[in-house]
Order: C-alpha cells, then structure tokens, then sequence
C-alpha cells in the first residue's frame, strides 16, 4: 500500500481520492497526534485557499479534530505562509492548510505544520498515517463538555499582512507592478500590501470564483503576465501560485526571473549588506548550474539538497542559514517565517530594487542562466529507484558525466510522486543537450518500463 502523504502533505482529487471522509480521520488523526502531550485542551488553526473544496475538506477536518476534544480556528482563505506564521503568533497546537497549491482545481490537498510552524517531519507523518489505517485504535474519544468546538476568525489576514510589511523595510512610492494572483489565496494579502505600501498596483486574475484557481495564470502560467508588464510599461510583474508560498518574477521587459535569479539578487544584496547569515544559500539539486557559479563569484557558500522546499528547511535549520528555495519559486527567508512565502520574497526583491536603483533585469544579470533540458522517462513505479542498477544505463551516464565535466552536468533523479525518472542535462549548447537527454531518456525507458 502506497504511503498517504506526499512530499507536501496528502494530495488528490477532492471528493474522489481526497474524500470528506478522509479528511476526517486526518483531522482525527493529526489532533490527536500533534496534541497528545499537551495538558491543556488543545487549539487548531485551519486555512485554506479559493477552490471550491476547501469549505468541504476543511470542515469535515475540523469535525474530525473537536471529535478527539480539540478546538478549531477557522481563518478561511489563506496563503500558506500566513497560516504557518499565526499558527507560531497565536500560539496554537498545529496549523493545517487546505490546498493543492498550483494544481488545478479538481484537486486539493491538507498539510499540517507543527506549533511552531514547521511542516512534519516524515515520522509524524507515519504516526498519523498508522492511526488511520488502524482505524483510531486505543484513541479515546471524548463526550459532553470534552468535544471540541470551532471558533471563525476574520481578522488573520491583516496580522499577516502586518507582519510582512514589518519585516521588510520598504517604501514603493507610486511603483508600477503588475500582479498575477493566481485567482488563489493571494488575491487580497498580496494586492492590500503593496498598495498600503504605495505601490500602483494593476492586479490581474484577483477574482476567485472557486473554479478558477490556477486556471492559465499565475506562476505555472506566465505568458499573459510578461505581456501585461511590457504593455502597462511596468516596472516589474509578481507572480504567485495557488497558495502564496512562491513567487516568481518579470522584468520590465517582459522576461521571466524565476527562483534561482530571485535568490541570487536577494542574496548577493544580504550579503552585501551583512544579513545573509553564515553567507550561505540553500537550494536544491535542480538550481541551474549559473546559480552556482554566481555564488563563487560572489563569495557565497552554496548548500545543495534534495527536490522539495521541506529539505531545503531542514538543511537551513541544521546549518543556521536565513535563505534558502528552489528554482521553482519556493523561496524561504527563515528570520522571517517558517516556509516558502510568495509576500515576503516579493517584498525583498523589490527592496533590492529600490534601494539600489537598478531595473530587476539590471539585478538578475548577475547570474547567467545555462540552457537546461528535462526530459522524463517512463518507468515501471518499483523499479524508478534501482536505475543505476542496469549496466546499461549506468555506463551511458558516466559517459554524459564524463563529457560535461566543467561545462555542464547531469542530473538524474526519481519523481517523488509519479512513475517517472527525470533526466536533466545542463550545459552550453540548448541543441546538443536536448538530444542527449531524449536519448539517455529513451534509454532508460526502453530497459525499465
């Protein structure tokens, strides 16, 4: 039986896979789990973003946690960030986010973060998986006043608000920016912030109707954002996703500044400024080779992890570093909130450029991007691990590694959600590095499907 949670908490299509029932027993489950040893009945934050699901998934949650004596807040729609980080101000048991992030709307997910605003570490996870699939055994289910109860909360996203403008210094003075919101949960935190910061503001899909999160927009879709920035001659596009934990950029010409470039110009500006701490950056193994050399050239150390922003937290909390993400947007800025925040990397960037005066294609400059190709392979779903294990297939990317040595290199991992192995080539020549990752993918399938 495959294992419930993902890499960012249980994920499905909602009322097909990811039931009312299921989200039940999680709520069951998690209460019971995160608040165990606590002497004091214990409280629960629940957000969500704007798909139409959440009100359902959410408070079949909700019912499942007050049924194990814990109570509810229920903030409504809300980034992730903003529930991670009230989760730490109220100081409440556990935060629980209902969300697919940048997944269409049919689908939906629920991830917990821990008191102080972490999302679960895997064993946790296992804990609550095993409770489920034991049907709630040994749990004691309380009745009369030890039932749980459920308080809304509408006033949360001003205090998240508050807090990102507090955190970063920043006067935008009539700056003109275009935001994508996504038709998600960002559509008021992100557009209120930067208008009360003095920003001009020219908000595109704010308008969630519950079906149209994600819908060809936001950070998974940026062509009508890139032509919106070059027509409304703006200064700088935002794009977020679905739940407001990434962020990616456009410049005043209509190009994309994606994770990599947001992190190099904001860290390359901390360090100058002596607040980027132990002068270290925390990305993952699929940042662009370019994001590397810019951090050498800039006397950056660079710290690599696996694929997914919850190994880039654990690796900036084991080493003490401030700033850490992944290409895709995810950036995490660690003195300031617990996990990726689409706000407060926006913020940052654009106190680089108005401290400096530079243009944001002026400031994403300082790393040159080097051409990347990715191409999956389809594999049998038990075999995606063992694909060094084929001679065949070890011997021809020892030959790849070989001949990109210095000017390149190569990439190759498991999907940590579907029946794939990704192959990804970077180097100098887009031609030359395409046709060899369709022909190491090819490969790859042809021995292991």
């Amino acid at each position: 039986m495959s294992r419930l949670f993902g890499t960012d908490g249980v994920r499905g299509i909602a009322n097909e896979e990811l039931t009312p029932v299921l989200a039940m027993q999680l709520g069951q489950a998690g209460a019971y789990v995160l608040t165990k040893e606590k002497e004091h009945k214990p409280t629960i934050m629940v957000g969500c973003d704007t798909r139409i699901s959440g009100d359902m998934l959410a408070n079949a949650l909700m019912a499942g946690a007050c049924s194990v004596g814990a109570n509810c807040v229920y903030v409504g729609v809300m980034p992730t960030p903003a529930v991670a980080y009230l989760t730490q101000k109220y100081k409440v048991d556990a935060g629980v986010v209902i969300s697919a992030s940048h997944n269409p709307v049919e689908f939906n997910g629920i991830k917990f973060f821990d008191g102080d605003g972490y999302k679960l570490p895997d064993d946790l996870e296992d804990e609550i998986e095993a409770l489920i699939r034991n049907g709630m055994s040994g749990v004691k289910f309380p009745i009369g006043p030890g039932v749980g109860k459920i308080k809304l909360r509408t006033d949360a996203r001003e205090e998240y608000i508050n807090h990102a403008m507090r955190s970063v210094n920043i006067e935008l003075n009539g700056m003109k920016i275009v935001v994508d919101c996504a038709e998600g949960a960002s559509f008021y935190t992100s557009v209120e912030t930067l208008k009360e910061l003095g920003a001009n503001v020219v908000a595109i899909h704010n308008s969630p109707d519950g079906t149209n999160i994600n819908a060809n927009c936001g950070s998974t879709h940026m062509q009508e954002l890139q032509a919106r920035v070059v027509y409304e001659k703006a200064a700088v596009g935002l794009a977020f996703d679905g739940d407001a934990d990434r962020l990616l950029a456009v410049d005043e010409n209509g190009n994309i500044v994606d994770g990599d470039r947001i992190m190099a110009v904001v860290g390359s500006y901390l360090k100058d400024k002596g607040r980027l701490k132990n002068n270290t950056i925390v990305a993952t193994v699929m940042s662009n080779l370019g994001f590397s050399i810019m951090c050498e050239k800039c006397g950056i150390k660079l710290e690599r992890t696996k694929v997914g922003d919850r190994y880039v937290l654990e690796r900036m909390k084991e080493i003490g570093a401030s700033l850490g993400g992944e290409q895709s947007g995810h950036i995490i800025f660690l003195d300031e909130n617990t996990t990726g925040d689409g706000l407060l990397s926006a913020l940052h960037l654009l106190q680089v450029m108005v401290e400096t005066g530079k243009s944001l294609s002026e400031l994403a400059g300082i790393m040159e991007v080097l051409p990347q190709a990715l191409v999956n392979a389809n594999v049998a779903n038990h075999k995606k691990e063992k694909y060094m294990e084929y001679p065949e297939i070890a011997a021809a990317i020892d030959e790849l590694e070989r001949r990109f040595a210095g000017e390149g290199r190569v990439l190759i991992r498991p999907s940590g959600t579907e029946p794939l192995v990704r192959v990804m080539i970077e180097g100098k020549e887009q031609e030359v590095i395409q046709n060899e990752a369709v022909k190491l993918a090819a490969l790859i399938q042809d021995i292991m499907f």
